[in-house]
């Protein structure tokens, strides 16, 4: 079975969790930008929450997909239809029927996933489907998807066969059917600005008082040079007690540096794999979905809150994924 791609949309490429392992030898991460979204888009569809996905950018594409295949919808919402239909998000979806699957408005988040039983069947490189843009690796021949471009759809789980064949057999007009249970999803309708909570890293205790301050008090706006590698944040400057020269260091997802122009840029999937400016603070891995669904000019402030909490937050998630996937194997028996 395939996907055939009718129209590219903005940006859609092929991601999973990523390449790790590589960055010694200087080869980036990437992967998904909202993981949270990508793995609950996989689970709902009997995959492993780290099969590839096709995440979209604010312009969805228009696919073809083949009748009998089982997808879900996750991330921001905008607006899918299936043959000129709404269709819900967060829950598995069954064709009847080979149907046109096409995005419209940006309701709200920035980044939605489809995921399709079976998973995208494209080359493993360097054990990740994931698509690196800038080195020309992984997805669909290194690239974005582009019109007329056929995707492969794998083997699929015998998860994914129960979930088909609970929904195939309800009957309906519609070309589509769907589950009446879903997923938790992100609570994207926020009020501006958005509260974004970070921990201390390496040299926040280097920032000069006033700065930290106005850094928790007062809130940033994604300029519009933000990318997969980076979000670039206008606002207060952060201003060090001294220079500090620095050799380059690790980095990881969320982590905050503030480069000579005291303008701090969070680092996301596409970062590199050292960075040789101040480390002050690191997003805690909770709320980095919430961040990554954020647009160019939207606002946010920090919050400060301990390694330890941030923890607590990831395991909170981490135990509701669990849970999940229980549950779905459970109503599929």
């Amino acid at each position: 079975m395939s996907i055939s791609v009718l129209n590219s949309g903005l940006l859609t490429t092929i991601q999973d969790r990523g390449r790790y392992g590589y960055e010694k030898y200087g080869v980036i991460v990437s992967g998904a930008m909202d993981q949270y979204s990508m793995k609950i888009a996989n689970i709902l569809v009997g995959n492993d929450e780290n099969e590839g996905v096709l995440e979209i950018t604010l312009i969805g594409p228009a696919l073809k997909i083949r009748k009998g295949n089982l997808i879900s919808i996750t991330g921001a919402d905008i607006s899918p239809t299936i043959n000129e239909k709404k269709v819900p998000m967060g829950r598995p979806i069954y064709l009847h029927e080979d149907c046109i699957l096409k995005f419209g408005k940006c309701i709200s988040g920035c980044r939605a996933y489809v995921a399709i039983a079976g998973g995208i069947d494209v080359p493993v490189v360097m054990e990740s489907k994931s698509t690196y843009l800038r080195c020309g690796i992984g997805g669909q021949d290194g690239r974005a998807i582009k019109k007329d471009d056929v995707i492969n759809i794998g083997k699929k789980t015998s998860m994914s066969l129960d979930i088909i064949d609970k929904l195939k057999v309800i009957n309906t007009k519609e070309s589509f059917v769907y589950t009446k249970w879903y997923a938790k999803s992100l609570n994207m309708n926020h009020n501006s600005p958005i509260y974004i909570r970070v921990f201390e890293d390496m040299q926040f205790k280097d920032i000069r008082e006033e700065s930290i301050r106005e850094f928790f008090t007062k809130p940033f706006i994604i300029d519009s040079k933000s990318d997969r590698m980076g979000y670039r944040l206008n606002g207060p400057k952060v201003e060090l007690s001294e220079k500090i020269e620095m050799i380059s260091g690790e980095v990881s997802f969320g982590t905050i540096q503030v480069p000579p122009d005291g303008n701090p840029i969070i680092l996301l999937a596409d970062r590199a794999t050292a960075g040789g400016y101040p480390k002050i603070a690191h997003v805690a891995l909770y709320d980095i979905p919430k961040l990554v669904q954020l647009k160019p000019s939207d606002k946010i402030i920090f919050k400060k809150i301990t390694l330890k909490e941030a923890e607590e937050l990831y395991f909170k998630r981490e135990l509701y994924i669990e849970e999940l996937k229980k549950s779905i194997k459970i109503v599929s028996i």
